[in-house]
């Protein structure tokens, strides 16, 4: 399976809870923070919800 690299390039400062939990829940706690997840349709769900909030980029 695919691998994603998501960063954080905006802040959850004034951000409902549940895209705060969202963040916490894909390992970004800080601004330019980057992980490394498999692209599961879960991970991929939460990619969506902060899609605004966040950068993605396959990883090769």
């Amino acid at each position: 399976m695919a691998k994603i690299r998501v960063t954080q390039v905006k802040s959850k400062i004034r951000r409902p809870k549940s895209q705060k939990a969202t963040l916490e829940a894909l390992g970004l706690r800080k601004m330019n923070q980057v992980v490394e997840h498999e692209a599961t349709p879960s991970i991929l769900g939460m990619v969506n919800t902060v899609k605004h909030l966040i950068s993605v980029e396959e990883v090769k």
